[in-house]
């Protein structure tokens, strides 16, 4: 059977209004999620360019169903960052060279065998499940008074990671199915994003002046730190042979955001209270 995986249209604007600290009391991490951000409108073509290209191998109606599905629901994600991501560039404008960078390594990686590539894809998307459980099951502490906007896109973001967490890894499997191969996918794409969103943060910590502050580098330092022990028990059962994500159960928080999603009145964004965050409770335009 086809997953239910919904492609929702959601235009968030991004005005220079918004602090590019948009956690004042978590700076380090507003950075952290920043270079994220500023990753995926390379990263998340890059996925979709390789799931079309391995569609017409797909003999699985359902499963093409959910490509063509997977696609919809990334483009609009790196749509939305980039748009985010161009107000980081006005405070920012040295992230310019953080994105040429971006663009070499993905033009690179693009050279490769789609086996590899297809490795690659499922294993950065089975990384993002032990991400969004940790966003999710904690989003109190991590974005309780932060801007609704940016925790908006971020949230949904992981939603919608969820409805779709198995497409990628399903399609590796229908086209190599190799242990081994999807093992070092996730292991080198859960890194590579990592080294690239860093180079994003190291820029803007140091425009900020906190790289050289002992301090800042200390929460910087217990953030990552606490990013590693919440992702890491989702790698590692990713890493089992018989892994599958389906047998991941989601956060019950995911259901509970798609249900408020679907009564929002026309032309509603659904923008978080982060006054709220323990319930999805969308703020009235």
């Amino acid at each position: 059977m086809a997953h239910d995986i919904e492609i929702r249209t959601i235009p968030f604007q991004f005005g220079d209004d918004i602090p590019p600290v948009w956690n004042p009391a978590l700076p380090e991490w507003s950075h952290m999620v920043n270079g994220a951000s500023l990753a995926m409108p390379y990263l998340e073509p890059f996925l979709i360019k390789n799931l079309r290209e391995a569609l017409p191998q797909i003999g699985d109606a359902d499963l093409c169903e959910d490509i063509r599905a997977f696609v919809g629901q990334e483009a609009q994600h790196y749509t939305n960052h980039r748009r985010y991501n161009e107000m980081l560039k006005r405070h920012y404008p040295e992230l310019a060279i953080v994105e040429e960078s971006m663009t070499r390594s993905y033009k690179q990686l693009s050279t490769r065998s789609l086996v590899w590539r297809l490795a690659y894809t499922a294993g950065f998307e089975t990384m993002t499940m032990g991400l969004t459980e940790w966003l999710i099951n904690e989003r109190e502490s991590l974005f309780h008074g932060a801007d609704p906007l940016v925790s908006s896109l971020v949230l949904w973001h992981m939603v919608e990671e969820t409805e779709h967490k198995s497409v990628a890894f399903d399609v590796f499997q229908a086209v190599s199915g190799s242990y081994l191969l999807r093992a070092l996918g996730l292991i080198y794409g859960s890194m590579h994003v990592g080294i690239l969103s860093r180079r994003g943060y190291v820029a803007m910590l140091k425009r900020d002046g906190r790289w050289t502050q002992l301090r800042s580098r200390l929460r910087l330092w217990r953030m990552v730190g606490r990013f590693f022990t919440k992702v890491a028990p989702a790698m590692l059962r990713a890493l089992l042979p018989n892994h599958h994500p389906d047998t991941t159960r989601d956060p019950p928080w995911v259901r509970e955001w798609c249900d408020a999603y679907s009564n929002l009145a026309s032309g509603q964004l659904p923008v978080l209270n982060t006054g709220k965050p323990i319930a999805p409770t969308f703020l009235q335009a």
